[in-house]
């Protein structure tokens, strides 16, 4: 785990008006606190997004002190990191994942927290409704399950052949695990039969690779998690070696050389996430605040590793793409 205050990208700002009281009492300064599994190179393009939002919305680089805390492994640390970010006071913190929500929860019940990426909050149990969070938590989830039948249908149309799928999720994210169950349960009805690939660490994912082979018949559904984004290099590596079509979450994958990523815009997410961060500085209360569905998938192919792997990818499946890496 590292510590960094983000000059360049989580830089100060403030809005034009006066804060009110607490400001007063903070000296004008207002601190933004950002809790996040994925790494400072992940969440840079993410906290820019983030600021320029604020700056659309009216603020201006000046007063609002941002620390962001990333690259978080396991729920122990999770926990400990969570509570020195709770204890710097901040006035907002934006929590990537169900765990860094998990975390935030079990510290402070008054601080606003903006959560990013989390499934299902409801079922998780960290709401209890989705039009009026109650508490202190609010902000964006990261995947209407009925979406991930797209990820089936563009598998078999790349491969008619598959007939096996291996499906990678951590058991440590509950929120993954959520969207696992989803994705196993309507497997069937595109003729394939699930294969689970429970990874906790770098040696799981090894492991399950390993295991599943390779041939015509198979196929890898990765399913969003801090692990496998930190991990993506050695995944992309082993799916292109053994020419296994695979579906990534997430567009960095595709970047970093996966065939295809279908998933949420991060980017878009962030602008999102500060919409809501300037309208709790403002004087909203979260559980005034609905927590927002995802408005914007983004298909990325790259051309470049499907043709490398002999995959050809059909008209019907360019036309869909948002971005096609040659």
């Amino acid at each position: 785990m590292k510590r960094r205050e983000f000059i360049a990208l989580a830089t100060s700002v403030a809005l034009s008006r006066p804060f009110g009281a607490q400001a007063q009492q903070n000296d004008g300064v207002r601190r933004l606190g950002m809790l996040s599994e994925f790494s400072e190179a992940q969440m840079q393009p993410l906290v820019a997004a983030f600021n320029q939002q604020l700056q659309k919305l009216g603020w201006r680089p000046e007063n609002i002190k941002s620390d962001l805390r990333f690259a978080i492994v396991d729920a122990a640390q999770f926990q400990s990191v969570a509570a020195s970010l709770v204890a710097t006071s901040p006035d907002v913190i934006v929590a990537l994942g169900s765990r860094a929500v998990r975390a935030l929860r079990d510290e402070t019940k008054t601080i606003p927290v903006v959560f990013t990426l989390v499934a299902d909050p409801v079922a998780q149990g960290l709401v209890t409704s989705l039009a009026r969070p109650d508490g202190n938590l609010t902000g964006l989830t990261n995947y209407e399950f009925s979406f991930s039948g797209k990820w089936f249908e563009a598998l078999k149309e790349i491969e008619p052949r598959i007939s096996r799928i291996l499906l990678m999720s951590n058991p440590q994210n509950s929120g993954t695990m959520a969207l696992a169950k989803f994705v196993e349960g309507i497997g069937p009805n595109y003729g394939v039969t699930m294969v689970p690939a429970p990874v906790k660490t770098v040696a799981d994912i090894q492991e399950h690779l390993n295991a599943f082979g390779q041939g015509t018949d198979r196929a890898i559904i990765v399913l969003p998690d801090g692990l496998v984004v930190n991990n993506r290099d050695m995944i992309i590596e082993h799916v292109n070696r053994a020419k296994i079509p695979t579906m990534f979450p997430f567009r960095v994958f595709a970047v970093s050389g996966g065939m295809l990523a279908w998933g949420l815009d991060f980017v878009d997410v962030y602008r999102q996430a500060a919409n809501y961060v300037d309208r709790i500085l403002r004087g909203a209360k979260p559980n005034d605040l609905p927590i927002q569905a995802p408005n914007k998938f983004s298909l990325t192919i790259n051309m470049k590793t499907a043709n490398a792997s002999g995959f050809r990818i059909p008209p019907t499946l360019t036309a869909q793409a948002d971005e096609i890496i040659e």
